[in-house]
């Protein structure tokens, strides 16, 4: 909810002028009516509307702003004649009113070219700039008419004090955690041109390779294209540009040239998996130097040791790796981090950013349920065994021949999980989960459930584990279940799971493997240091600029959210190292203006699940990239998803609509 003046943002349609504030209506958004803490926003206009809260704004100058950016655009763009010499002439035209100089047919023409533009114009951003334009010409028609009648600039056109700040955005770059312009690496993988698209996708990704694989893509939950008929495919499309750097052996792709000289700024980063890897990428690429502390022998975090081989080459992630060192970064593994280091951190370095993981796997709660029983194995530790061996050669490897593996979870480590004991030959893999087939692929991905079920997975759904029973000899021998179901909620809440009287079942069993969730070890953390928690037991901060309470400690990714995916991780960390970057040389903790437009365009949201698209041709088939079938890979470790050919990328990739929209806020 938002107070405002005036809006028609969406469809709304509130006027509150003339009215006493205690009368104004709200708007149903969550509109950016305070900018920062300190500064509060004058209007906000963008591809649906516009809304104003302040009275003193000037709405000619607000148009005649907005369609300056677009202009800006339209010159870069120029792919289609409409676009591009139609926002050459929505500026010329609003100026030329702003400024006391147009005319009635000016008015009139601006209306037609803005009809024209919505109709005509090869993508989204030229369609709906035009729009809050032609709101305005019919809400505030008096006022266009008094300048053009008296030929007076508007009352503003000289001010200086007002910022008007603008972003381009898009419905799957708001969505993506790391805000990549998503449009604009596929528009890459389109034209043939893999290092354009590469560099579109490292300007806020560096980890391309990782999550061209294993991202669970929520940009394609809000793809505009599903309005239409499918999602773009849009994280397979993303490994092409970073596959053919790899494949033909080119120089780093940076988006930006790493600076030569590193300033005498140090940072110190604890974690060396994808955001500790983000963050030292990022600010070496600033000239800062980075030491990052990992535990484990290997680099990349649960990356390495968690996601299995036949999702996520280690060559592959080995690469993204590599990336991070290319610009200088020093990293130190087989090195835990206690608190007497993080003291010495905190003299030592301007900055640190504790980006370490959840490493604790978290029980069951079942009755007899002991972590140190025979037969039951956590499952980071599980996943680290199978890993630490198939892709590094340490350790012994997992042989569970003749044996049978129930997995208690319903996310991407109890898929690993379950997906790994059938490459290591169990005889039988059983899933257990309290919730349903839906929503076990709502929190993994459709594939990732259809192929562990391909390989013979069993998942049993709506079910928990009550008691572990153990042999003579103190080893896990069986499992006792309970039987739910769901309850609707007679108030309309979210049904509730209650058990079945009568109907439990036990399940014999060589292996219980829990990944139900992971907690953090804050051991770390010196205890007079004080430093706030959230309720989960993980690093608190404002989740904007990521320092904890302590100034100077930053922390992104799992110890600050919790588990989380890899992409979340990621956008976390850029984000945290974009303001350390500015925190070592100021000693402020700061937000850019498009950091900030980022957060009010996610609250606001771009997508709009409700749109009717209109002017694409419905029935392009989303492209189904090759997968190694099941007899060639549930023994072995083999990548599974092969990726699109060339074909099948070009023809995916023509399906994207380009839906760029803009934004500004005048504060």
């Amino acid at each position: 909810m938002a107070r405002v003046l005036f809006s028609t943002w969406r469809g709304e349609f509130i006027d509150n002028r003339g009215k006493p504030e205690e009368e104004w209506a709200e708007s149903q958004y969550k509109l950016p009516e305070q900018y920062e803490t300190d500064r509060n926003a004058k209007a906000f206009i963008g591809w649906d509307g516009f809304a104003i809260f302040d009275e003193s704004v000037d709405v000619v100058r607000l148009g005649t702003e907005y369609a300056a950016t677009y202009q800006k655009y339209s010159e870069a763009c120029g792919r289609c004649a409409p676009g591009r010499w139609g926002g050459r002439i929505l500026y010329d035209l609003m100026d030329k009113i702003a400024r006391g100089e147009g005319e009635v047919s000016d008015l009139e023409h601006l209306k037609e070219v803005s009809r024209t533009m919505m109709e005509t114009s090869k993508c989204e951003i030229g369609r709906t700039v035009p729009k809050p334009l032609l709101d305005m010409m019919e809400y505030f028609h008096d006022t266009f008419m008094d300048l053009i009648e008296n030929k007076k600039k508007s009352p503003l056109y000289d001010d200086r004090e007002t910022n008007y700040i603008a972003k381009v955005t898009a419905p799957c770059m708001d969505a993506c955690p790391t805000h990549v312009d998503i449009p604009a690496y596929i528009e890459g993988v389109r034209d043939l041109r893999y290092d354009d698209s590469l560099k579109a996708t490292r300007k806020t990704m560096p980890l391309a390779h990782t999550c061209g694989r294993v991202c669970p893509h929520p940009c394609e939950d809000e793809c505009r294209r599903a309005n239409l008929d499918e999602p773009i495919s849009i994280m397979e499309l993303k490994r092409i540009g970073a596959d053919y750097e790899t494949d033909h052996h080119y120089e780093w792709l940076h988006p930006v040239p790493p600076k030569k000289e590193k300033s005498d700024k140090r940072v110190a980063i604890v974690g060396a998996g994808p955001a500790g890897l983000t963050a030292a990428y990022y600010l070496g690429v600033e000239g800062i130097q980075c030491d990052v502390y990992e535990e484990l022998p290997v680099l990349g975090g649960e990356v390495a040791v968690g996601v299995p081989e036949y999702r996520m080459p280690v060559g592959k992630y080995n690469k993204d790796i590599e990336l991070a060192k290319s610009v200088g970064t020093n990293f130190i593994t087989n090195t835990k981090v206690d608190a007497d280091m993080l003291r010495k951190f905190d003299k030592e370095y301007d900055a640190t950013l504790l980006a370490f993981g959840t490493r604790l796997s978290k029980k069951v709660r079942a009755k007899n349920e002991r972590p140190d029983m025979p037969g039951y194995w956590g499952a980071i530790n599980f996943l680290d065994t199978i890993n630490l061996y198939v892709k590094y050669g340490i350790g012994e490897p997992v042989d569970l021949t003749g044996k049978t593996v129930v997995c208690v979870g319903g996310g991407f480590t109890s898929m690993d999980v379950v997906r790994c004991s059938v490459r290591a030959n169990a005889e039988k893999v059983i899933m257990l989960y309290r919730r349903d087939e839906k929503t076990i692929i709502r929190n993994t991905t459709y594939e990732e459930y259809h192929e562990a079920v391909e390989e013979g997975v069993e998942f049993i759904f709506h079910s928990a584990v009550e008691e572990i029973i153990e042999d003579k000899n103190g080893r896990l021998k069986a499992l006792k279940c309970n039987r739910f179901e769901l309850v609707p909620d007679p108030d309309g809440g979210r049904p509730q799971l209650v058990k079945i009287e009568g109907a439990d079942f036990t399940i014999e069993c060589d292996y219980l493997i829990p990944a139900v969730s992971q907690s953090a070890d804050l051991s770390l953390l010196p205890e007079e240091w004080e430093l706030e928690l959230t309720s989960w037991n993980t690093l608190k901060t404002n989740g904007r600029d990521y320092m904890t309470s302590r100034k100077g400690l930053f922390a992104a990714g799992d110890c600050e959210y919790g588990p989380m995916t890899i992409v979340n991780a990621v956008g976390q960390a850029k984000r945290a190292a974009s303001v350390i970057s500015r925190y070592v040389h100021t000693g402020e903790v700061t937000l850019t203006d498009e950091e900030i437009m980022e957060d009010h365009l996610r609250k606001l949201r771009v997508y709009d699940k409700n749109e009717k698209v209109t002017g694409w041709l419905p029935g392009l088939p989303r492209q189904v990239s090759e997968k190694l079938p099941v007899d060639e890979r549930k023994d072995n470790n083999r990548e599974v998803n092969l990726g699109f050919t060339q074909e099948q990328a070009i023809a995916e990739a023509e399906r994207c609509m380009r839906c760029y929209y803009i934004a500004m806020t005048a504060v």
